[in-house]
């Protein structure tokens, strides 16, 4: 008996310690991994897959929009719609791709805790098996066990030994278990690792394709312009297309003033420009490149009317409402390209063109200095610029009267 005593008490003490270290586990690591955690780590990493196999896809077709934009080319006006809406959407597939770089850099640092948790528990569990397969060795447990059962007095302690022996070797398969599946989903830890950096690799190789794409459309916009321009045999037709365009512009921005006069009529509210200096429209800029009046045209060698202040500027930089007012236009024109107009009252409106992106739509209310639009080259334009212009009961007047620098 006091022999059945001692091992049983070895037993328990073996037990008990393993029952310690798996607690200790437990306690470190706030997930178990099981079949379903491995299967949806594979499908992960399947998705990943398919990912990085369909990213160049999303790249735009350049030889494809310049076969496209060649059918334009007998027409400037259409070339430049046509090319101004295709730089557009690659502009919006840049966009989309940051945002999917962003994205992937937070699912890396995901993964990459993720791993590191993983092979935490994976150290502690394979600590914990040679704790327990040491206690056994050190205990004898093996030849401990046969002796209780050659000396069990009934039949029903025998079974209640053995219950107890089966829930240690139970015990054992299940940490064995947790171990290799630790192990496997360790392993798949390491392999979406790397497919998400060869995505973000990817990805980020993507955008400055696009970018160079863009750069190379806007590149030979400005040479079809000045090409089309400089050509004497078509410098008589270029100087009546730039004037009816002008007439256009001229139109559209007439019509815009004559709509917002009819509402205020008909509402009965006429709000009025009470006199305070504008901001400058421009967050910087490196000069004048254009100013208000009379002037020869740079290229078609011709005397025309200058109906703004050109300030020129790096792509992207941000233009502001130069007062308080109502937008009454955010929109696109062939010559205008990008443009925003903002009602003052009074009847003086300032009108903001050729900008690479709008940020603002019509009817929305907008103080002075709030930003409304980028920098950019749309329309018939051949370099970023802002093209500032000011109105004033229908007619053009020079924007250095309002101005405060």
């Amino acid at each position: 008996m006091k022999r059945r005593t001692v091992v049983c008490a070895a037993l328990l003490l073996a037990w008990t310690m393993m029952s310690d270290a798996a607690l200790s586990v437990n306690a470190t690591y706030s997930g178990t991994i099981t079949s379903d955690t491995i299967k949806e780590m594979e499908q992960q990493i399947s998705d990943a897959k398919k990912e990085k196999n369909s990213l160049q896809d999303n790249v735009s077709d350049l030889k494809q929009i310049k076969k496209e934009l060649e059918q334009q080319k007998s027409n400037l006006k259409s070339y430049v719609t046509k090319l101004d809406q295709s730089v557009s959407e690659m502009e919006q597939n840049i966009a989309n791709l940051k945002t999917q770089i962003v994205n992937k850099e937070a699912a890396i640092v995901r993964t990459e805790a993720e791993l590191v948790e993983a092979e935490e528990t994976a150290a502690q569990q394979y600590d914990s098996m040679k704790k327990r397969i040491r206690i056994m060795y050190e205990s004898d447990l093996s030849a401990s066990i046969w002796k209780i059962f050659a000396e069990s007095d009934s039949f029903g302690s025998f079974l209640k030994l053995a219950d107890y022996i089966n829930s240690i070797y139970e015990y054992d398969q299940k940490m064995l278990e947790e171990y290799q599946l630790n192990c496997e989903y360790i392993a798949l830890c390491k392999e979406q690792l790397e497919l998400e950096k060869e995505i973000l690799d990817t990805q980020k190789k993507s955008v400055e394709e696009e970018q160079a794409q863009v750069e190379a459309l806007i590149d030979a916009k400005n040479k079809q312009i000045t090409s089309y321009e400089s050509d004497i045999s078509n410098k008589e037709q270029a100087i009546k297309e730039y004037e009816a365009e002008i007439a256009e512009q001229n139109e559209i921005i007439a019509q815009l003033e004559k709509a917002v006069e009819e509402e205020k009529e008909k509402i009965k509210q006429q709000n009025t420009y009470d006199g305070g200096a504008f901001a400058f429209p421009l967050a910087t800029y490196t000069r004048v490149s254009d100013d208000y009046g009379y002037r020869i045209h740079p290229i078609l060698g011709v005397k025309q009317f200058h109906n703004g202040v050109d300030f020129a500027a790096p792509k992207g930089t941000a233009i502001y409402a130069a007062y308080d007012g109502t937008v009454i236009a955010s929109a696109y024109s062939s010559t205008m390209g990008n443009y925003v107009m903002i009602d003052h009252g009074g009847g003086l409106y300032t009108i903001y063109m050729h900008a690479s992106k709008l940020l603002t739509s019509r009817g929305d209310t907008v103080s002075k200095g709030d930003t409304i639009a980028e920098v950019g080259s749309t329309g018939r334009s051949t370099g970023n610029h802002l093209h500032f212009s000011v109105r004033l009961n229908g007619s053009y007047v020079s924007p250095w009267n309002y101005i405060s620098n």
